[in-house]
């Protein structure tokens, strides 16, 4: 497949993702296949790896100059992750960085993820395609 991740408006740089596991849940395989599938489709990947704090995430997102962070959360704690990382991302006057989530997410808290600013959520059996074709129309790149 030739993708072009290129960003138009940040000079043709690609799409910068981080793809990060906050929280003490120590299952990464779908972070993992995540990761990959946006490397293949052209996307620049940094994955921060297992247990990482709100603090640390926002953080490698600011020194990394992302567009985009993913997570992926099994553990139940996804409302006050997500709710502590834009709040950092906002302190850090990083609003514009997209962020998405997958994992185990009950279908009633979507509305108020999304609300927070979630761009998607990604439930098990989710297609890869989808995540990148997510991020490219969030980001403006061309498909």
């Amino acid at each position: 497949m030739g993708y072009d991740c290129r960003m138009p408006d940040r000079g043709g740089r690609r799409i910068r993702v981080l793809v990060a596991k906050p929280g003490l849940d120590g299952h990464d395989r779908g972070a993992k296949v995540v990761a990959r599938a946006l490397r293949d489709a052209g996307m620049e990947v940094v994955y921060t790896g297992l247990r990482q704090s709100p603090e640390q995430i926002v953080a490698a997102a600011a020194q990394e100059d992302v567009d985009a962070i993913g997570l992926s959360i099994l553990s139940g704690a996804h409302l006050p992750i997500c709710r502590r990382v834009f709040e950092l991302l906002g302190e850090r006057g990083m609003g514009e960085v997209k962020v998405f989530l997958g994992g185990i997410i009950p279908a009633q808290d979507i509305p108020e993820l999304k609300a927070m600013g979630v761009i998607e959520v990604f439930l098990p059996g989710a297609s890869t395609r989808d995540v990148i074709r997510v991020i490219e129309g969030a980001l403006g790149a061309p498909a």
